[in-house]
């Protein structure tokens, strides 16, 4: 769940120039083509923390319902990519209790699967607006002057009551990490041995360029990639949204606070914002069966979209 607070997408551009780059014989591996063969699917919360609250249910649930979904219909049409679930129950990923721990641990799930892209599914929630009612009217006494000049006074004031109302804000919205917390990507990538160079090959950690100059730039390179790949395949999610009957929300970054998953895999990533928990027809809607299997094709078909794109330029 993240608050409904939006930021502008805004990415500088990378210039950087740079010397030859020779690796030592035998560092390089064979080239292969970049294909889409290990999708990471991460279910938000879990365990004592349930995230965003409903009237009757809660984010957690609906998350890993719709995680589950997900991932077999992934299984179920492309047998030849891995599908790696960081949760498959009610607990935190690992039975952890601190949710904190538990995104780290969500983050190192993904990096060493080597995940060729990172989806996180989440509820959204919002604050209420409230109604104002006069319940009756009381006497208030106050005081003006000081000293001999100083009176008493009595006042009719009214009684207010603020009544909670139920949100009214619907929609599904994506998520990529914020340019903020670019540098933090740029080490997730740069820490994997897998491919990290960009160039479709792996490389040896223990390598002498491994923590060059020349291999940071490379990883830069490597991370606005990662960055314009989650743009599109975010941006696929809320165009198929928009196919629905849902308002989609389109793409966005937190950039006052990192979201920790997203910036930590060293891969393309997205968050989605399935719903709105705290308004009583976004809840129904959450746990629906209905809805939850809209919200189910609308990533699926993403995935398919950017598959094809990537891989054949389809």
């Amino acid at each position: 769940m993240l608050r409904n607070i939006f930021l502008t997408l805004l990415y500088p551009v990378i210039f950087c120039a740079f010397t030859s780059f020779k690796a030592a014989p035998g560092t390089i591996k064979h080239a292969r083509q970049h294909k889409l063969k290990t999708i990471i699917i991460d279910a938000g919360h879990g365990g004592p923390d349930e995230g965003a609250v409903g009237e009757y249910s809660n984010e957690a649930d609906i998350t890993l319902a719709i995680a589950l979904k997900l991932g077999k219909l992934l299984e179920d049409s492309l047998p030849d990519c891995k599908i790696v679930y960081t949760r498959k129950d009610h607990d935190l990923p690992g039975g952890l209790m601190d949710h904190n721990v538990a995104n780290r641990l969500r983050a190192k799930i993904a990096n060493e699967n080597h995940g060729d892209l990172f989806i996180a599914i989440h509820v959204n929630d919002s604050n209420h607006p409230y109604k104002k009612d006069i319940v009756g009217h009381k006497q208030e006494t106050y005081y003006t002057g000081k000293g001999k000049k100083r009176k008493k006074h009595t006042r009719t004031v009214p009684i207010i009551r603020y009544t909670k109302l139920p949100a009214t804000v619907t929609g599904t919205q994506t998520y990529i990490w914020a340019v903020g917390k670019n540098d933090k990507k740029i080490e997730a990538v740069n820490g994997q041995e897998e491919d990290m160079f960009g160039l479709g090959e792996k490389v040896d950690s223990t390598f002498q360029y491994f923590d060059s100059p020349e291999a940071k730039i490379l990883a830069s390179l490597r991370t606005q990639k990662y960055f314009n790949n989650s743009l599109l395949v975010a941006g696929y999610v809320q165009d198929e949204i928009a196919n629905t009957s849902r308002r989609s929300w389109g793409v966005f970054q937190r950039d006052w606070e990192g979201i920790w998953v997203l910036q930590a895999t060293a891969m393309p990533s997205i968050l989605v914002e399935t719903g709105f928990i705290c308004t009583p027809s976004e809840e129904e809607y959450l746990n629906s069966e209905k809805g939850q299997n809209e919200m189910t094709n609308c990533i699926y078909n993403a995935v398919i979209r950017y598959r094809q794109n990537i891989e054949g330029g389809r």
